[in-house]
């Protein structure tokens, strides 16, 4: 019987049927009870528990789920057949509510190739395969397999007479995702306006995705009078998959000023079952997959961004929460913008002034430009640089160069700008780049020191993660620390160490030393 609320769609879950035929994607019995414990929890009306005549292991976990889960109805899939539909039977009669939903081929296509079988014998087998289901049922759903490619004269005879032998659901599937919302809307609509009992049983729907137009599909079949759809948690299932079941749930929930339809679905369970099952059939959910997606709460381009910190509707028709997602995720990369910066900055715990957030976003643009990603860490550090820049530093690193290989001398060459504006390079050789490096410095800056710690660390976890090093120095009997970061650790090191050398001369300043001190001798350009 249809919903006694006729705005109200029925949810029919087939990820462990349909789903589960998906090349790669086959379930355990334990892993097939969880995931029909997780979508009773969902609130999913109906879930297909398998295929009970395909192997013994799927019989007992059809009968298994049948015995323990509670709330939805509980189906077993059945070819038109007597052993299948028996099989079937036995799989969901300790069901509080169980169904068995029976198949058969109505297209010409699939009636030559396939089963070799005329018009007349499709149909009184679908007729009688309705009737033996229902003896052992009272809950039957009928498929004319392949319905979107059949005959409409021939299939509205094939539901019909399944509507009058005891078939309660009357699905029509789009089996191989040839229909387009406009053909398959008129297949729902003539079969409204022409089948004799069509009032008296749920009209369903089943759609695959060959075309990337399952959802497409199902909503149209939605808005001609259909009320159930079956669906998959990440549209899994054969070839290009099946309507997702978190699209459709949240197309009907996004835009209810529109369809005027609901579910019973507890939206906010959608994320945590989609990544189980993701780990349980080990098939990864794309990155920009619809409401499930890890991109499909997150924003990079810095307009969005700046739209989302003032408004979250302007750039949102959904709330992440109401899918199971924290909050939405302003990813920081090179299309990101100052405001997002900003607001990650600030809600990292940092407190800039104008100049060292403008500096700050100019290291991270190069940054950004480096790695795809740029995480929290990342701006910490970032920021604790600026922390620690002194604007009116002595030295500033224009650029360098180092060689290093087995059997070969190691060398760097240095680029530095002094605070008159003046431009200084030198080399040097040493053991190892980093040596070499900042042998060539002093050159440069004249300013000898003696390195008593040097450290370097990954800031991040991944293979482009940020490079720390850390520099402490001796000079004159006093020690100074610096750290700097950057995708290259010797550009890191270099960075740091020329932190240290900057206070250095800062404090002979200070210390009013004489000026001579604090000023590099004249060096002669070294050839690179």
């Amino acid at each position: 019987m249809p919903p006694t609320d006729p705005n109200r769609v029925v949810i029919f879950d087939t990820t462990l049927r349909d789903g589960e035929q998906s090349p790669g994607c086959s379930m355990n019995p334990g892993e097939k009870m969880e995931l029909a414990l997780a979508l009773a929890d969902l609130g999913v009306d109906v879930i297909e528990a398998g295929f009970p005549i395909a192997s013994p292991g799927d019989f007992e976990s059809v009968r298994a789920i049948a015995q323990k889960v509670q709330g939805p109805v509980i189906c077993g899939l059945a070819r038109c057949n007597p052993a299948d539909i028996d099989r079937a039977g036995e799989a969901v009669k300790d069901a509080a509510r169980g169904r068995i939903h029976v198949f058969l081929a109505t297209s010409a296509i699939h009636r030559e190739f396939k089963l070799k079988m005329t018009r007349e014998q499709i149909v009184a087998r679908a007729v009688d395969g309705v009737k033996r289901a229902r003896d052992l049922c009272a809950d039957i759903e009928f498929s004319p397999e392949d319905a979107a490619r059949t005959e409409l004269d021939f299939l509205t005879e094939v539901v019909e007479k399944a509507i009058e032998a005891g078939a309660t659901t009357l699905n029509i599937p789009d089996t191989v995702g040839y229909a387009t919302p406009q053909h398959y809307a008129s297949v729902i609509r003539h079969l409204k306006q022409t089948v004799r009992g069509v009032d008296n049983v749920v009209l369903s729907v089943h759609c695959h995705d060959d075309l990337g137009l399952a959802v497409a599909n199902s909503l149209s079949a939605l808005m001609e009078g259909a009320r159930q759809v079956e669906c998959t948690i990440n549209g899994i299932g054969e070839r290009a998959g099946n309507t997702a079941l978190e699209e459709v749930v949240m197309a009907l929930k996004t835009r209810q000023d529109f369809y005027g339809l609901t579910t019973g679905v507890n939206t906010r369970l959608l994320y945590p079952l989609s990544r189980k099952l993701s780990h349980v059939t080990g098939m990864a959910v794309q990155r920009n997959k619809a409401i499930v997606g890890q991109n499909a709460f997150a924003h990079e381009a810095g307009i969005h961004q700046d739209g989302m910190l003032k408004e979250r509707s302007t750039y949102e028709i959904m709330r992440p929460e109401d899918v199971g997602i924290a909050r939405t995720e302003l990813v920081l990369g090179k299309h990101s913008g100052r405001h997002a910066l900003k607001q990650r900055v600030t809600d990292l715990g940092y407190h800039l002034t104008d100049e060292q957030l403008n500096r700050l976003f100019d290291e991270f643009k190069k940054l950004a430009d480096k790695k795809k990603e740029v995480y929290d860490a990342d701006i910490e550090a970032l920021a604790e640089n600026q922390l620690q820049f002194d604007a009116g530093n002595t030295w500033t690193l224009i650029g360098f160069t180092s060689t290093a290989g087995t059997g070969s001398q190691t060398s760097a060459a240095v680029s530095l700008r002094h605070a008159d504006g003046t431009v200084h390079r030198d080399a040097s050789v040493g053991n190892g780049p980093i040596d070499a490096l900042f042998k060539a410095i002093d050159r440069v800056t004249g300013l000898p020191v003696k390195v008593v710690d040097y450290r370097v660390r990954s800031v991040t976890q991944d293979m482009d993660a940020l490079g720390e090093a850390q520099v402490e120095i001796e000079h004159r009997g006093r020690r100074s620390k610096a750290r700097a970061v950057s995708v290259d650790v010797v550009e890191a090191s270099a960075l740091a160490y020329l932190e240290v050398i900057n206070r250095v001369a800062s404090r002979q300043v200070r210390d009013r030393l004489k000026p001579t001190d604090a000023v590099p001798p004249e060096v002669v350009p070294a050839a690179t």
